[in-house]
């Protein structure tokens, strides 16, 4: 029995050893100032018709490109003076891994120079079927104060975002 368990954790160090090393050299790139990160949602671009005539003659030049599609990432980045940036990334998913489209600070967070203390999604399940994104940021605009604020980031099926305090 011992030779079993002697050799199930040389199989799992050489496994783990083997798939960490990648993992930990991105961790080590990842900013210190991070201090939250949020990924879900969905959007989709499709892909080009073409032309049918050219289809119809088997040319692939008028064949049709397959859709875009990805999710989102929100990413709060502490600040010198301990306030936090919001942003928002539009990450495509590539068969060669994920891809970064578009990355965009929220203004709406910057005005308020808030103290992040925490971004949550609408839904932890890791699947949606629907366009967009919805997430709650929880953030002081005072540090000693003692409950957050809620605020959403909406983003639509069109990709259009908004920005509100969350109201109840």
């Amino acid at each position: 029995m011992h030779r079993f368990a002697l050799w199930g954790s040389v199989v799992l160090t050489a496994s783990l050893l083997a798939g960490s090393l990648p993992a930990a050299e991105d961790i080590e790139r990842l900013p210190v100032t991070v201090t939250f990160i949020v990924s879900g949602g969905l959007w989709e671009e499709p892909g080009d018709i073409g032309d049918g005539n050219a289809q119809a003659s088997g040319s692939t030049q008028g064949q049709a490109a397959a859709a875009r599609r990805g999710y989102y990432k929100l990413v709060s980045v502490r600040q010198p003076d301990r306030t936090a940036k919001v942003y928002l990334q539009q990450i495509a998913a590539t068969d060669a891994g994920p891809e970064l489209v578009n990355s965009v600070e929220l203004e709406e967070f910057t005005e308020l120079k808030p103290y992040v203390t925490d971004i949550r999604p609408e839904d932890s399940t890791g699947i949606t079927r629907q366009p967009g994104m919805f997430a709650t940021v929880y953030l002081k605009t005072v540090p000693t104060a003692v409950q957050p604020e809620a605020w959403t980031v909406l983003i639509d099926e069109l990709g259009d975002i908004r920005v509100e305090r969350e109201t109840n």
